[in-house]
Order: structure tokens, then sequence, then C-alpha cells
């Protein structure tokens, strides 16, 4: 017989919401990169209707740029922290 009390979930038994706020705690720069990517997506959408004489595809591609370029700071920032926890922060005695 095990007396094993730990009571750890599985996966399949975790919610949805659960399961994201384990791993925004985990990973801090994915929602934040997300957040940043549909802020400016919501911003280009509402700057689109006083777009003046500028074509449309124009405004597109300049939208979908900072929004790559929010995310890929994110995700450079994100490893950067991880890689600083990894290596650096363990040699500190």
């Amino acid at each position: 017989m095990s007396t094993n009390t730990d009571l750890s979930l599985s996966p399949y038994d975790e919610g949805q919401g659960s399961k994201f706020i384990r791993k925004a705690k985990e990973k801090p720069f994915v929602p934040i990169g997300m957040a940043g990517f549909t802020a400016i997506v919501a911003y280009g959408l509402y700057k689109l209707k006083s777009r003046g004489n500028t074509k449309m595809s124009i405004r597109l591609i300049h939208m979908r740029v900072a929004a790559q370029g929010f995310v890929v700071g994110g995700m450079t920032l994100g490893m950067g922290y991880f890689m600083y926890q990894e290596f650096w922060d363990k040699l500190k005695p």
C-alpha cells in the first residue's frame, strides 16, 4: 500500500484557466507578448479607418511588422531571463 498523500493533478485534469495561469507563472513573457500583439493589432485596426491617402496594404504591412517585432522582442527578453536563471543565478553561493 502506498501512503503517498501528494495530490498532483495530471495535465488532463487541469482546466484551461488554471493551465494558463500555471504556464504564465512558469514563463511570464509569453502572456506579455500575447497582450502586446493583441494591443498592436487592435490599435492598427482602430487607426485603419483614418488612414488618409495611404494604401491599406502598406498599413497592414506596418501593423504586421510592429506586432512581430513585439513578439520577437518578448521572446528575446524571456530567453535572456531564463538563461540568466539557468546559468548565472546558480553560480551565486
